[in-house]
């Protein structure tokens, strides 16, 4: 069953008028299911924060679901629910950053640079790029989310420099979350090390569901293309 309709389902069993309210029954309604609780909090986190930055950015659109729907894998009878969701989520009085905070807590320890927060982190970016471009206010609302996911501020620059077009600029060694000039062997274990921990399956392991798997390609992109980069640079010198 995919993730969507694990979510269908849930909305069917709560009557809930917040988004705060929601996030906060996921715990309780698949107490017995740890696995699927990471899934479904991980969709619901995805869609509340998204709806957040929208409201945050101050750009109205005909759809403001699309570009969710342009990253993510939503079949076209679950659209509705992610609408709702979405809805709730903006129309909620609770900020956002009560939201982060909650969602903060699927890490337990509240372990600095949680991986799966990066994740959650990651797929922002994804949205927030959908029109091509990183916008300030959403680089601000980003920032503010890692400061609360205590994802340190020099592994935030990391994750941004994955979401900066190489060609324009962006630092491939920033991207590998290397100083520049580290000897090439270096270089080369350390890509090999972020390809192994950022394939699908980890990322599935971490309780990322299959459908938003487009954070791990693209991931992987950048990671790749930096290195590309850094080689073609050396091999020039």
């Amino acid at each position: 069953m995919s993730i969507w309709a694990r979510i269908s389902e849930f909305l069917s069993s709560v009557s809930a008028t917040a988004m705060s309210n929601v996030i906060e029954r996921v715990r309780t309604v698949f107490e017995g299911d740890p696995e699927t609780r990471r899934r479904v909090a991980f969709s619901i986190a995805m869609i509340a924060l998204s709806a957040k930055m929208a409201k945050a950015d101050g750009v109205v659109t005909t759809d403001e679901v699309q570009a969710f729907r342009q990253i993510f894998i939503v079949p076209r009878e679950q659209t509705r629910n992610v609408a709702r969701l979405f809805d709730l989520a903006k129309r909620d009085v609770a900020g956002f950053e009560a939201y982060a905070e909650k969602i903060s807590r699927l890490c337990g320890s509240g372990r600095p640079n949680c991986r799966l927060l990066e994740d959650v982190l990651d797929g922002l970016f994804h949205i927030a790029k959908a029109d091509g471009v990183v916008h300030e206010r959403e680089i601000g609302f980003l920032r503010r989310v890692g400061e609360v996911f205590r994802i340190e501020e020099s592994h935030f620059e990391t994750i941004l420099a994955r979401h900066v077009i190489l060609s324009d600029g962006g630092d491939p060694w920033r991207v590998l979350g290397l100083e520049p000039n580290t000897p090439f062997e270096k270089v080369r274990s350390r890509y090999r090390l972020m390809v192994a921990e950022n394939h699908p399956d980890k990322l599935i392991a971490r309780g990322v569901p299959e459908e938003f798997l487009a954070i791990a390609n693209s991931r992987l992109a950048a990671i790749n293309g930096a290195y590309e980069a850094i080689e073609r640079s050396l091999r020039f010198a």
